[in-house]
């Protein structure tokens, strides 16, 4: 008897005790993945990186929030940007999050919710019924170019050549995937992935169609490919193409023209059978014309192009003698002569504009160092300059310059060059009587301050004191 009812009483514990936990498993929080927003992965980039993930939720306080955490292969949550959460009913949201812009991309990624309860939901399944799915963060999402652009390249027979992904602008990251030290790339030949070739640059040793995309995985765009390389194989003495960027003739005249040989792996240019020092890269870049030819290294062989470079410009000349020793009160007139059309002139004495000389011819009267510019402005617009040096038997006659224009292209008092040394004084003094400067071997840098204008040009006074007596004269400063 004493055993059946302790037989009974256990069985009621028993019982007690299934009830129990079965009220309290009816409250526990539960979160339950509905849909991934029928994905079937996570491709981000700086175009696109907006995500929805739809999840219900039972038995949470009131004032309970929700986030997305990415998975990785070890279970270790990443976090993400919440965007936006959307109340579909009282029971179900929808969250709006973006990943991680440094997010490393993986094929087995993994993604759940989290409560600020700690309460975590099973994986969402993508629209292919996996847990596990790729999830990249594109930092590149552009077309890029190889070998400068250049769709040929040449390779000798059992030599090699370097395919290279482009890198023009460096400061601009945004210019070229190489600035983003973290991408890997996939090489195809012919169309086919090269296996192990994940860098920047390409070692090919066979003839084929090359070109590499970025690998993002399953995330990879062939959209935006590089473009395609044809290497062809040469022998020695082959010819090499040197095109003018600005073509040929070309119109000289700012930078130049850029020279640009077939691609190799060594380069040496020369310009009329000279070599040119330092001039050993693929492109070169002139002003000037002449026969300018490079020899080319593809690995096992060499071949030389030429190209008989001719500018469209003008032609022009001086019949000005440089060194021409001028006698006391002798006057000589330097003429340029020019096919330019509607040329005009510019005339300069130790460096300083002379005002109002704007035709084809001079009257040199004083001793110094001149340049005469002559510019073409319509059609080909370019410019020559001539410069040459007039001597003389008396003592410093160059004119002294009177205005200094702060806004000017020499905002100084540039005084001729034979007043600059170590024999010669220099003494400015302003209107007011106070001495500003007071140097030996002066090298035309003032004004080194600010002038106070008050409304007026101010005036000052100079006195240069040489071996071959004193000159005295005023200076007026302008804006």
């Amino acid at each position: 008897m004493i055993q059946k009812i302790t037989l009974s009483f256990f069985k009621v514990i028993l019982l007690f005790s299934i009830l129990l936990f079965a009220r309290s498993n009816s409250y526990a929080q539960t979160i339950v993945p509905l849909q991934l927003d029928g994905l079937e992965k996570l491709c981000a980039g700086n175009s696109f990186n907006e995500f929805y993930a739809t999840f219900s939720y039972v038995n949470f306080p009131e004032g309970t929030t929700f986030v997305v955490e990415l998975l990785d292969a070890s279970n270790n949550p990443i976090a993400t940007t919440l965007l936006q959460t959307v109340d579909v009913s009282a029971t179900q949201k929808t969250i709006k999050f973006a990943v991680p812009t440094s997010l490393v991309g993986s094929e087995t990624y993994g993604l759940r919710v989290k409560s600020s309860t700690s309460t975590t939901s099973p994986r969402f399944k993508n629209s292919l019924g996996n847990t596990s799915f790729p999830a990249y963060f594109k930092d590149y999402e552009t077309t890029f170019s190889i070998n400068n652009k250049d769709t040929n390249a040449t390779l000798c027979a059992g030599g090699s050549i370097t395919l290279s992904i482009d890198n023009a602008t460096p400061s601009v990251p945004s210019s070229s995937p190489v600035n983003y030290p973290n991408l890997k790339y996939t090489w195809y030949k012919d169309n086919v992935a090269i296996t192990g070739q994940s860098g920047k640059t390409l070692t090919v040793n066979a003839v084929g169609d090359y070109y590499v995309v970025i690998d993002y995985g399953s995330c990879t765009d062939v959209n935006f490919s590089s473009n395609h390389v044809n290497v062809a194989t040469t022998s020695s003495g082959s010819a090499v193409t040197i095109n003018s960027s600005l073509g040929n003739p070309f119109c000289a005249s700012g930078t130049g023209t850029i020279l640009t040989a077939t691609s190799g792996n060594k380069y040496q240019w020369k310009k009329d059978g000279n070599i040119i020092n330092g001039a050993t890269n693929r492109t070169y870049s002139t002003n000037e014309s002449g026969v300018y030819s490079v020899e080319v290294d593809f690995g096992g062989c060499t071949a030389i192009g030429t190209i008989n470079l001719q500018s469209n410009g003008f032609n022009a000349s001086i019949d000005a003698q440089d060194g021409y020793k001028l006698s006391e009160g002798e006057t000589l007139t330097v003429t340029i002569t020019t096919d330019a059309v509607n040329p005009t002139y510019e005339w300069y004495l130790n460096g300083n504009l002379i005002a109002g000389e704007t035709s084809n011819s001079y009257l040199v009267a004083v001793k110094g160092n001149y340049t005469a510019k002559v510019s073409q402005s319509s059609g080909c617009v370019a410019n020559r300059e001539f410069s040459f040096k007039i001597n003389g038997d008396s003592g410093p006659s160059s004119v002294i310059p009177n205005i200094i224009k702060l806004s000017g292209d020499i905002p100084y008092w540039n005084i001729p060059d034979e007043y600059k040394n170590a024999n010669t004084k220099v003494m400015i003094i302003s209107s007011n009587g106070d001495m500003v400067l007071d140097v030996v071997n002066y090298q035309g840098d003032w004004p080194q301050s600010n002038i106070d204008f008050k409304n007026v040009n101010p005036v000052y006074y100079y006195v240069i004191q040489s071996d071959t007596g004193e000159k005295k004269g005023s200076i007026t400063v302008i804006k």
